[in-house]
């Protein structure tokens, strides 16, 4: 969870209750210390009822990275009225995600988010129990199993052709173009296509409900992201000072309608095809707002009773999960071999070692670029798309001889750990060949050096999802083009729930190739 800063304003309006409450913050500092609580975590000189926030800048986990620098691989902050818990190394995260993973296995649900999931209704930030086990349990069998990824391949290699004719098109006419905004539409299609055949682009399907799902995505993240003073200060726990409120139902709200029409849809399509005798299985594809609405209908099933609103909140889980996280990985990495030209140069000559230059990359192809498959790894490392893993403990316990309050927050720095020379030689390099030296090295949470995706039972269920669209999207884009950029590319971070690039990624895409295959031809 990353959590955007945009305090400084908000701090004159506290400067009274500061002077007032200072003398019992520092009363209750004895108090504590004569009551034998000695062992106390490091941390920062905080101030009352704010607590730290005046430390904290809109791009967090690098206001942490820095803090740690003084205080160390663990320390305590308080984001206002909350409890924290900062780690940045592997081993002390481990203690955390392995030793305790019961205690620290829940997400922080900001009111934000709370709102957005149809009041915690989808799977994404449920709390560990019935309900998400057995939806963890639907996505690895059914919803996000290889077996379901396999059926749907056809849907994202025709969204990646679609892609390209895009770029070529831009490019033949010497036209620059928005990498990242590109890339995003990319994503958009094939989730949108994968969760529920709707068609989100520009040569067919319903425009309206594509640019509903991009402006969703844009805006929730934003949102999600976004500093709420209700979430921290105890004291606003009931005001909404900044007006969110109103866009998160202005998001909600365009988002139900246009997924409760498409729900409809669907069951008028699968009562047609029951009357018609047709199995749903026989000759076509289901979505997986197919699979869901199966388990919807079907009241037999004594494991859990699915609601309308689970249903909506999961597929907004997915877009949320994984458009916008795939897509700014694509474009970090894009703009690293943007920078580091022979890399670029070292890819192309293993995926045109494959192709022989005579057909598109495909997804099949991935076990055979090892190099490729590195460069993304690299990139996981030195830009995780949610670069602070956050959980919110359940109960008191003690972890590295530390006493955690219950409900603390606790954040992993990924961010840090993919920048620390303690762990990686020449961290600030952006040197693919270390996974290649290092095979066995997984971003799949086995190893708590690298863990994008995060581990344990609250690995990301679609960690494989992203492992095919990320790699083979990214091999396409180099392989067809060559790409024309003005100087240095800047890898400045904006804030948000994601971290993604500050400024515009704009090239201009040359074709290596005359035409590429019509998309029906896929």
């Amino acid at each position: 969870m990353a959590v955007a800063f945009d305090f400084q304003g908000y701090i004159q309006l506290f400067l009274i209750w500061l002077i007032s409450t200072i003398i019992v913050r520092v009363i209750l500092t004895r108090n504590r210390k004569k009551n034998g609580h000695q062992n106390l975590l490091p941390s920062p000189p905080s101030l009352p009822i704010i607590g730290h926030l005046h430390l904290i800048s809109s791009l967090p986990h690098q206001s942490f990275h820095s803090l740690s620098s003084r205080y160390g691989s663990i320390m305590q902050i308080y984001l206002g009225s909350l409890p924290c818990v900062v780690v940045t190394t592997p081993e002390i995260a481990k203690e955390f995600l392995k030793t305790h993973e019961t205690t620290f296995i829940n997400r922080f649900k900001s009111s934000a988010v709370h709102y957005l999931s149809y009041g915690s209704k989808g799977f994404l930030f449920a709390p560990y129990g019935s309900f998400w086990k057995f939806m963890k349990k639907l996505c690895m069998s059914e919803l996000l199993g290889q077996r379901t990824l396999d059926q749907l391949l056809l849907l994202r290699k025709q969204e990646t052709l679609r892609f390209l004719r895009v770029l070529q098109k831009k490019g033949e006419a010497g036209e620059a173009m928005d990498v990242g905004a590109e890339l995003l539409s990319l994503t958009n299609s094939v989730i949108s296509r994968m969760t529920m055949s709707v068609t989100c682009c520009e040569e067919g399907g319903n425009g309206d409900d594509a640019e509903v799902m991009r402006k969703m995505v844009k805006d929730t993240a934003e949102l999600a992201g976004k500093f709420n003073v209700s979430d921290f200060i105890w004291l606003f726990k009931n005001w909404d000072l900044q007006g969110m409120n109103k866009r998160l139902k202005g998001i909600l709200d365009r988002f139900d309608s246009m997924i409760e029409r498409v729900i409809k849809e669907h069951e008028l399509a699968r009562k047609k095809r029951k009357e018609e005798g047709e199995s749903d299985e026989r000759g076509r594809v289901r979505d997986l707002l197919d699979i869901l609405l199966e388990i919807y209908e079907d009241k037999r099933n004594d494991e859990i009773e699915l609601s309308r609103e689970n249903i909506k909140a999961f597929i907004l889980d997915l877009f949320m999960a994984g458009t916008d996280t795939s897509a700014i990985t694509i474009e970090w990495a894009f703009a690293e071999l943007i920078n580091n030209p022979h890399v670029m140069k070292k890819a192309r000559q293993e995926i045109d070692s494959v192709t022989r230059r005579n057909r598109i990359i495909e997804e099949s192809d991935l076990p055979n670029l090892p190099y490729l498959r590195a460069i993304v790894k690299e990139t996981l490392r030195l830009h995780p798309p949610a670069p602070l893993l956050g959980r919110q403990s359940t109960e008191i316990s003690n972890v590295c001889g530390y006493e955690i309050p219950s409900k603390s927050l606790l954040f992993i720095n990924l961010w840090s750990m993919g920048r620390d020379p303690k762990i990686w030689e020449n961290p600030l390099e952006f040197r693919p060949e270390r996974f290649i030296e290092e095979r066995q090295l997984d971003v799949r949470g086995q190893y708590f050096q690298l863990m994008p995706f995060g581990t344990g039972r609250r690995v990301c269920p679609g960690a494989s999802l992203a492992l095919q669209i990320v790699p083979s999207n990214l091999a396409a884009m180099i392989q067809c083009f060559e790409w024309k950029v003005d100087g240095v590319v800047s890898m400045e971070e904006k804030p948000g729930m994601t971290v993604p690039r500050a400024h515009p990624l704009i090239c201009v895409p040359v074709p290596r190739f005359n035409v590429l295959p019509s998309i029906d031809s896929v």
